[in-house]
């Protein structure tokens, strides 16, 4: 798929509803125009291990959905399968429904690569190929068979961005040459530039320095017009700032297994989770009396 053809899709889906097909399978979407992922009674094994229970929420369109909550809650877990990187691990399972744009995202005629092009990632620490700046923008476009102006499209991924700038005249050097704030904008331009709807970033700021970590949240701001975003982060602070919903997460014992299993405690606007959960256990957090 080429990126006009990608771009006119998410306009179209601004109209209407409409069929997505990510590797055999199209369905309608939910009546509700602007729900991204519909996630009911979700549960994710490790083995025999259930890492995360009983997780049911939706996520919208052109939002910023933060997930918080103490280490070890399964947000890192939940978030990895929106776009099915869970499959990479051998002994991952994963039950319940979740549904992109209305399409089940685990069923068998499902392909994860157009799963993980439609879904993009954001690591915790940069990633940046060791490539050149513009090869790694480029990369994924190439691979995607993109036939446009690729000079074009790597300004164009760069300025959204917020790279351009700062790296125009320094295209033909390594991406590793360039600072930690800037090596995460090149990863996020990397995964714009392969249009996807959804961004998910797992602690995105968390290697990064307070300016570094105030342009990504202004970049996130930026972009959550064009782009839906969902963030795993432990910076309350963070969430509060930048995210208009918000998910917490604990963690239960299980004490025969000494283990502990993620599980969903509240989900709402970010304001309501901030200024007046509805759970004991989420003011708890907010309030840092535990976590």
């Amino acid at each position: 798929m080429d990126r006009t053809s990608t771009v006119t899709e998410r306009d179209a889906r601004e109209q209407r509803a409409v069929q997505i097909d990510l590797g055999g399978r199209a369905e309608q979407s939910p009546s509700h125009r602007n729900t991204l992922f519909d996630i009911r009674d979700l549960a994710v094994y490790y083995g025999t291990f259930r890492a995360v229970r009983n997780v049911s929420l939706e996520i919208y369109e052109r939002n910023i959905t933060a997930l918080i909550g103490p280490s070890g809650c399964g947000k890192t877990t939940v978030l990895r399968c929106f776009n099915r990187m869970n499959d990479l691990v051998e002994s991952a399972r994963v039950e319940g429904t979740l549904l992109f744009h209305g399409v089940d995202l685990y069923h068998k005629d499902v392909d994860p690569v157009e799963v993980r092009r439609r879904v993009g990632m954001v690591f915790q620490k940069p990633n940046p190929f060791p490539k050149s700046v513009y090869d790694n923008i480029a990369f994924g476009p190439k691979i995607a068979g993109f036939r446009g102006d690729m000079d074009e499209l790597v300004e164009q991924s760069l300025r959204k961005a917020a790279l351009w700038d700062e790296v125009k005249d320094r295209l033909k050097e390594s991406a590793w040459s360039l600072s930690g704030g800037q090596q995460q904008r090149l990863c996020i331009a990397r995964c714009i530039a392969v249009e996807p709807d959804v961004i998910l970033m797992d602690e995105p700021c968390s290697a990064l320095d307070p300016i570094a970590t105030g342009r990504i949240e202004d970049l996130m701001q930026e972009i959550k017009n064009e782009y839906s975003i969902v963030i795993v982060t432990h910076n309350m602070q963070q969430a509060a700032r930048v995210s208009d919903m918000t998910a917490f997460f604990t963690a239960e014992l299980n004490e025969e297994q000494d283990r502990r299993t993620g599980v969903l405690v509240e989900y709402d606007q970010t304001e309501v989770i901030f200024t007046n959960p509805k759970e004991e256990r989420t003011e708890n957090y907010v309030t840092g009396r535990f976590g």
